[in-house]
C-alpha cells in the first residue's frame, strides 16, 4: 500500500497548529468521562505510574455507540471530539487513521507468518474488527512548559508499555526524545527516521505470542528547547476479544501458557480509568 510521506508531515503540522492555540480554545474539546475519555488534556493531566507527564494531548478512539459492547464498553461510549480550528482537522485525521488501520493489518499478517501461523491468524474473532486508539501529543521544550523552566531530564511521558497489538509512531524528524529499554536494562535512544514509523509491540501481542514478542518498554524525555509533536496510532484486537497464547506459540515455547486470558476491553478500561489526574 502507499502511505504518502506528505500525509505523515501534514498530520504533525496540523497537530502542532492546534497546540499553538490559546488554552481557552483548546479546552473547547476538553476530555471528560462524559465524552468517553475523548478530547484534549492539558500538560500534567496524563499520569504514568502516579507521576504527571509533561505533555498535552488529544485522545481519540474508534467510536463506540450506546450498547455496542454492552456493559464492557460503557466507559468508552462516545464520539471523537475534533476541533473546528485548524480547519480540515477531522477529515485529515480520519483519513490518516484509516490508512494506519490498513497498514497495521498488513504488518500483523507478516507477524502471523513469522510466528508460524497462517496470514489470517489475527483476523476473525481476534482482530478482524479491530479497535484502535490515537493520541496526538505535544511535548514542550525544556523552557516552554507553562512559561517556566523545567529540568532537562523532566519526563514527557513515563516508562510504559502499550496496551494492544501494534503501535505506529509518527514523530518529528529533528528531535531525539523517545527512549526504549533494551534486554540489558539500558535506556537507548530511538532516533526518528524521516518518512518512517517507529513500531512498538503491545501487551496483547506479547500474550498471543506467549512471550516470543516482548512489549516495548519506552519513555519520552524531550531535552530539546523545541516543542515536539508525536502522532501515535494504536492497533488493537477486537474490543471484546479474550486474548490468550496461540497454540502455535505455546508449542514453540515449551507447551505451557505463560500468560492468563485477558479481555482486551477490560484491560483498556482499567488503564483509562487510572491514566488521568
Amino acid at each position: 500500500m502507499i502511505f504518502p510521506d506528505t500525509l505523515l508531515k501534514e498530520v504533525r503540522s496540523i497537530t502542532r497548529r492546534f497546540f499553538e492555540l490559546p488554552f481557552e480554545e483548546k479546552t473547547k474539546i476538553k476530555m471528560t468521562a462524559m465524552t468517553g475519555f475523548r478530547g484534549y488534556q492539558r500538560i500534567g493531566e496524563n499520569v504514568t505510574e502516579g507521576t504527571p507527564d509533561m505533555h498535552e494531548a488529544i485522545d481519540c478512539y474508534r467510536e463506540v455507540t450506546k450498547g455496542m459492547y454492552g456493559a464492557l464498553g460503557k466507559t468508552m461510549e462516545g464520539c471523537n471530539q475534533w476541533p473546528l480550528n485548524p480547519p480540515n482537522f477531522k477529515f485529515l485525521m480520519e483519513e490518516y487513521s484509516s490508512l494506519c488501520t490498513e497498514l497495521a493489518r498488513k504488518i500483523m499478517r507478516g507477524i502471523a507468518l513469522a510466528l508460524g501461523g497462517s496470514p489470517d491468524e489475527f483476523e476473525g474473532d481476534r482482530a478482524g474488527d479491530p479497535f484502535w486508539v490515537m493520541r496526538l501529543i505535544g511535548y514542550p521544550g525544556v523552557s516552554t512548559a507553562n512559561g517556566t523552566d523545567i529540568p532537562a531530564n523532566d519526563t514527557g511521558c513515563g516508562a510504559h508499555t502499550d496496551y494492544g497489538l501494534l503501535t505506529l509512531l509518527n514523530q518529528d524528524d529533528d528531535i531525539n526524545a523517545l527512549q526504549v529499554r533494551n534486554l540489558s536494562g539500558e535506556w537507548i535512544s530511538a532516533p526518528p527516521v524521516p518518512g518512517s514509523f517507529i513500531c512498538n509491540i503491545g501487551n496483547m501481542l506479547k500474550i498471543y505470542s506467549n512471550g516470543l514478542y516482548e512489549s516495548t518498554l519506552h519513555r519520552v524525555i524531550n531535552s530539546s528547547p523545541k516543542y515536539r509533536v508525536s502522532v501515535v496510532y494504536f492497533y488493537e484486537t477486537n474490543f471484546d476479544t479474550a486474548v490468550e497464547p496461540l497454540d502455535i506459540c505455546r508449542r514453540r515455547t515449551g507447551g505451557s501458557k505463560k500468560f492468563e486470558r485477558v479481555v482486551y476491553g477490560e484491560h483498556l478500561v482499567s488503564k483509562v480509568l487510572t491514566n488521568f489526574a
